[in-house]
C-alpha cells in the first residue's frame, strides 16, 4: 500500500463501494447488501483499505466468539492487488483476534484460489478440512484453514 493509504472502520456508506468489487471478484457468489448490513449490525470487526485519495481498495471482516475468530471475507480490487492491501487487511484482522483473546483464527477459501491460500499459509494458517460444494452456484469446494495463537 502507498504511504498515504490506510485502514479505516467499514461503515454503512462503504457498502455501495464494495458491491462492484464483490461483483467483479465473486460473480454469482457475491455478497448482497443485506449480508454486509447484517455483518455490521452484528458488530463484527470490519475494515476498509483506502488509497491516498480515499478510494476504496479492499475490505475485510472478522467475527469473534469466545476463544475463536472467523475471517468472514477479505477482498481487494483487482487493480489494487499485489500492493500489500490484502496483507495489511489480514494483519489487522489477526491483531483484532489477538486483542479479543481468540485462541485460533479460522477461514474458508476457495479450493482453486491458490494466491489467497499462499498468503494465508505465510501467516501460519494450515488446512484442516474441506467443505465440498461450499460456494454456490459454482459448487466450488472451500478449504478450511486454521491458525492457532500461542
Amino acid at each position: 500500500m502507498s504511504a498515504g493509504a490506510g485502514l479505516a472502520r467499514f461503515r454503512w456508506w462503504h457498502i455501495d463501494e464494495v458491491l462492484p468489487i464483490e461483483a467483479d471478484l465473486f460473480g454469482a457468489e457475491q455478497w448482497s447488501p443485506a449480508m454486509f448490513w447484517n455483518e455490521l449490525a452484528n458488530g463484527h470487526h470490519y475494515r476498509v483499505a483506502l488509497d491516498d485519495d480515499g478510494t476504496l481498495l479492499g475490505y475485510a471482516g472478522l467475527a469473534v466468539q469466545p476463544d475463536e475468530a472467523w475471517v468472514q471475507n477479505i477482498a481487494v480490487r483487482q487493480d489494487a492487488q499485489r500492493r500489500g492491501v490484502g496483507r495489511a487487511l489480514l494483519e489487522e484482522l489477526l491483531a483484532e483476534a489477538a486483542r479479543r483473546g481468540a485462541r485460533s483464527v479460522l477461514l474458508e477459501v476457495a479450493a482453486d484460489n491458490v494466491p489467497a491460500q499462499k498468503l494465508y499459509a505465510a501467516y501460519g494458517f494450515e488446512p484442516i478440512g474441506v467443505r465440498r460444494g461450499y460456494y454456490q452456484p459454482s459448487n466450488t469446494d472451500a478449504l478450511v484453514m486454521r491458525r492457532d495463537e500461542d
